[in-house]
């Protein structure tokens, strides 16, 4: 049985995670399934915008703990360290985007974290490698992982403090404390909260929206160039923005961008 559903409509590929039975805990499965659920909708001219969610009333509660309750019992052999070990899907670019998870920053298309119930433990890491996090209202939150004498995975030690700012990251992964909504927003760590009732349709027609008014060429470059000025000095960001200028003035999607505000008319974009 798959562990996700993915679904393809105005332009927006959506990946839910489907196991709510188990609030979606995340499995082997389940991972190798997103994964190549990814995989297609970077390469589908079709698509030009991803969200990832939960299926029924969590977005992810984290690692199965039946998989956690048997390392716990029986101990974490060596063919287990390698899978926790192994990489991403990505196989060019800045190897920190090639890791697990960390492969969505290499993606070329806006992530857009869904979080429409619990995001625990995992399920608290992956939306942070996502681009955007809106989350419904009843959304809670917790990082978990000093709860159960684990540490900071997957790099969230690195992505959270820049996200929300260092003390409060060491706030949420100290003390392992569950979040709601409302706070998070005030955190910075989701972008948006939406009502509860009708959250699903309201995330489809705001990233239909965005898969529609802006040039998905442009999108495209300043995800690049934000992520790259992570490791970047300003004197390197300014002058990739220069070469990326000249690029960008010389694309269709720009001559398009002009002509569609000029003619008081809905943009037509190519990506090209």
């Amino acid at each position: 049985m798959q562990e996700t559903i993915y679904e393809v409509a105005d332009r927006v590929a959506t990946i839910t995670l489907n196991r709510p039975d188990k609030l979606n805990a995340w499995t082997a499965t389940m991972e190798q399934e997103v994964r190549s659920a990814v995989q297609v909708a970077e390469q589908d001219d079709n698509v030009r915008v991803i969200v990832l969610t939960g299926a029924g009333r969590g977005f992810c509660a984290g690692a199965d703990m039946s998989l956690l309750n048997t390392v716990a019992t029986q101990g974490l052999g060596d063919e287990d360290a390698g899978r926790i070990q192994a990489g991403g899907t990505v196989q060019e670019g800045r190897p920190d985007f090639q890791r697990k998870y960390s492969y969505f920053l290499a993606l070329a298309k806006p992530v857009i974290a869904a979080i429409n119930g619990p995001a625990v433990g995992l399920g608290f890491v992956i939306p942070l490698y996502c681009d955007l996090r809106w989350a419904a209202e009843n959304a809670r939150f917790s990082t978990v992982f000093a709860q159960r004498g684990l540490i900071a995975e997957y790099g969230m030690a690195w992505m959270l403090p820049r996200i929300v700012g260092l003390s409060d990251a060491l706030d949420l992964l100290f003390s392992a404390r569950t979040i709601t909504a409302s706070e998070a927003l005030d955190l910075r760590l989701v972008n948006r909260v939406f009502p509860q009732e009708g959250f699903a349709a309201a995330i489809h027609d705001q990233a239909a929206q965005l898969a529609s008014s802006v040039s998905p060429r442009s999108m495209g470059v300043i995800k690049r160039q934000v992520y790259a000025g992570l490791f970047q000095t300003l004197a390197e960001s300014f002058d990739l923005s220069v070469v990326e200028m000249v690029a960008s003035l010389r694309s269709a999607d720009f001559k398009e961008g002009v002509a569609h505000f000029l003619e008081k008319r809905a943009p037509n974009f190519s990506g090209r």
